[in-house]
């Protein structure tokens, strides 16, 4: 886990601030460090933050751990992505049957036409629009 660790360091010279830096700097895991003040700012992984306090009281002064928060690395490839869209529905072909096909004659005699070819009939189109239905 990254995370930023803040402590206080009684740095009161150059040669103190150099070397917490440097003992820091040397810590397991750490990936940079900074001073503002009297506080030293190091971000690293698994960073054992009593252990760095300790180190830095033992050899540099009195040291007190102010702040140690995780690091949440901002990535865009992290980003959550949305759902995909609904692929749009399919339009379906209808033949209707061709007109007077086949005839009727009263008194429920059929009659097919099987020496006259009709063309096929138009499709007609139906699409599940939002906007409603298209007959083409």
């Amino acid at each position: 886990m990254k995370q930023k660790i803040v402590i206080k360091v009684s740095m009161p010279c150059e040669r103190s601030r150099t070397k917490a830096m440097t003992l820091a700097a040397g810590a397991n895991g750490v990936i940079s460090v900074a001073i503002a003040g009297e506080k030293l700012e190091v971000v690293g992984d698994d960073v054992d933050p009593v252990r760095l306090a300790s180190c830095l009281r033992r050899k540099v002064g009195h040291a007190d751990i102010l702040q140690v928060e995780e690091v949440k690395d901002k990535k865009p490839s992290e980003d959550p992505k949305p759902p995909p869209a609904p692929p749009a529905p399919q339009p379906v072909v209808v033949h209707p049957p061709p007109p007077h096909w086949p005839h009727c004659y009263p008194g429920g005699y059929h009659h097919h036409h099987h020496h006259h070819h009709h063309p096929p009939p138009p499709p007609v189109v139906v699409c599940d629009e939002p906007s409603g239905c298209h007959i083409m």
